[in-house]
């Protein structure tokens, strides 16, 4: 579908069961996956033993899953649990009437140590015609790709590919302009409704305060 290895391929149906079944899943996460997901494929597995690239030591695997939905909505905590369950570095392609949307998550170890990992944040593409996908598999080692695959499917929210920046400061950076952007707009309400006018002027020169990081950070 992305033009990947055909060595990759591995075309296996999954449960959608498999991921809800856990007893700490929420009911209301359980309705999702039943009201919102037809059928899971994994459609490939991305590793130094299936394509000839190096193998990494944050990321060992990348599973390409397909995903078909009943609508063009997906509750995000549905490839949070997948991600949860699965224990390798996952991209997503949703597809709803002939469409496709890659997402893919900035999934890193938990600071705990264990195997366990965590998901920052989800990246994902409009809906296009599945040959229009910008993911392609680029890159010499496993890492290389995964990294790829992150700022591709981000688009211009992570900046160029060939960034000097880590894909980590990246995504923390991204993290840290939703915030003040989120801080910006709540002030500017506040602004509009404050009838006071020294109040007015303090709201104000925090607000130009925000814009100031915000446009530091760009």
């Amino acid at each position: 579908m992305i033009g990947l290895p055909q060595s990759t391929e591995f075309n296996k149906r999954i449960p959608k069961q498999k991921f809800y079944e856990n007893l700490t899943v929420s009911p209301s996460l359980k309705q999702s996956f039943v009201d919102q997901i037809k059928t899971i494929y994994w459609r490939n597995k991305i590793a130094a033993s299936t394509v000839n690239i190096a193998e990494g030591t944050d990321v060992e695997e990348i599973e390409v899953f397909e995903i078909k939905l009943s609508g063009e909505a997906i509750d995000e905590g549905i490839l949070k649990q997948m991600d949860k369950e699965i224990p390798y570095h996952i991209l997503f392609l949703l597809e709803f009437e002939g469409k496709y949307q890659a997402w893919i998550g900035y999934k890193e170890e938990a600071q705990s140590g264990s195997s366990a990992f965590k998901v920052n944040n989800y990246y994902h593409t409009e809906w296009l015609q599945a040959d229009d996908l910008p993911v392609k598999m680029e890159g010499l080692s496993i890492e290389a790709v995964y990294e790829n695959f992150v700022r591709q499917v981000a688009g211009g929210q992570l900046g160029e590919s060939n960034s000097a920046e880590s894909l980590k400061d990246s995504v923390e950076k991204d993290l840290q302009k939703r915030a003040l952007e989120k801080e910006i707009s709540n002030l500017q309400k506040k602004i509009r409704k404050e009838k006071q006018l020294n109040l007015q002027m303090k709201l104000n020169d925090q607000l130009k305060r925000l814009r100031k990081e915000l446009k530091d950070l760009c």
